[in-house]
């Protein structure tokens, strides 16, 4: 059954793109393609290290609160790999795991490692889930018809979740860290967790700062693609249809984000008066884009083998001497 469900989740991204190339034509994604230029590529990789620096930030303070040491820049070149590999790797979260692990072993705890990673990462999405809802409350033709009901379940249920996880981690952690139920306990240490890293008054100001300046990168960065694209409505007008294709980027299907991303921003560019072609052109260039900011992680990557090759090659000269010897 995993097998079966990881195989959908690799191929929805190409059936999506399929249909789009179906309706809208491909022309739409090669222009977008043919108008990127090294403007475009510099913007991206500007934004892209302002916004991994503050969400490195985010997850030290995460790390810290549960008593996990993190520095900085060390946070900063994780950071950098995981969002690489999220890139390039399907899911889009095999990065996170990755470094979830790396930092887990290195603090002799993977498990508070990988609980804090899933709380940075959860209260990024916690804020581009507010935006959604935020913009569908104001701006709801930005959604089509036919799909208005589905997506304000979503909101339902994302709002109770987000109301349910505070009232769980103040109220039956500390109760259920006492039963006999192994699952019992280890939902107890991520509820205390919770508390701890994201709802504590030392935790959840600098968290919710730092979520939303992250946010104002990544819709800096659609606007830059929607503009290389060839967009020029106002930016009130095109933030809502590009926070519902961000919202969208954080289902685990596909590689990147590709085929969620695209197709909501074609049915919200469309529905908000801008053009389901150019939805999709500014989505095709906002994913080239954020691949390029991304680029950095792959020269992590790199220089870790470097790092590693170095001492090896050492270690084999010195057993050849003596050997010889």
């Amino acid at each position: 059954m995993r097998g079966l469900l990881g195989r959908v989740r690799m191929f929805a991204a190409p059936v999506i793109i399929g249909v789009l190339v179906w309706q809208v034509g491909t022309g739409a994604f090669v222009a977008g393609l043919r108008m990127i230029d090294a403007g475009g590529v510099l913007a991206a990789l500007g934004i892209g290290a302002a916004t991994t620096v503050l969400c490195a930030g985010r997850w030290c303070l995460v790390a810290r609160r549960l008593g996990l040491r993190l520095p900085l820049g060390q946070a900063v070149r994780d950071y950098y790999r995981s969002l690489f590999l999220n890139a390039v790797l399907p899911a889009g979260l095999l990065g996170d795991v990755h470094r979830a692990v790396r930092h887990g072993r290195q603090e002799g705890d993977v498990g508070r490692g990988v609980r804090a990673v899933a709380l940075e990462r959860a209260a990024g999405q916690a804020a581009i889930i507010v935006a959604g809802v935020a913009v569908l409350l104001a701006r709801p033709a930005v959604v089509p018809a036919a799909l208005h009901d589905t997506v304000l379940a979503a909101g339902a249920m994302s709002a109770a979740v987000a109301v349910t996880v505070p009232v769980a981690a103040a109220t039956l952690g500390r109760r259920w860290a006492q039963g006999g139920s192994r699952w019992l306990r280890g939902l107890a240490a991520a509820l205390d967790d919770a508390r701890t890293g994201l709802l504590s008054r030392r935790a959840w100001p600098g968290v919710t700062l730092l979520s939303a300046a992250a946010l104002a990168g990544h819709l800096t960065l659609f606007v830059v693609a929607a503009r290389t694209a060839g967009a020029t409505a106002p930016v009130a007008q095109l933030l809502p249809p590009m926070v519902l294709a961000l919202l969208a980027m954080g289902l685990p299907v596909g590689v990147g984000g590709w085929g969620p991303r695209e197709g909501v921003a074609t049915l919200a560019f469309g529905s908000a008066g801008l053009g389901a072609a150019l939805g999709l052109s500014a989505a095709v260039v906002y994913g080239v884009l954020a691949l390029v900011s991304s680029l950095p992680g792959a020269a992590v990557l790199l220089a870790a083998r470097t790092d590693l090759r170095a001492p090896l090659g050492s270690w084999r000269r010195r057993v050849g001497l003596a050997r010889e010897g």
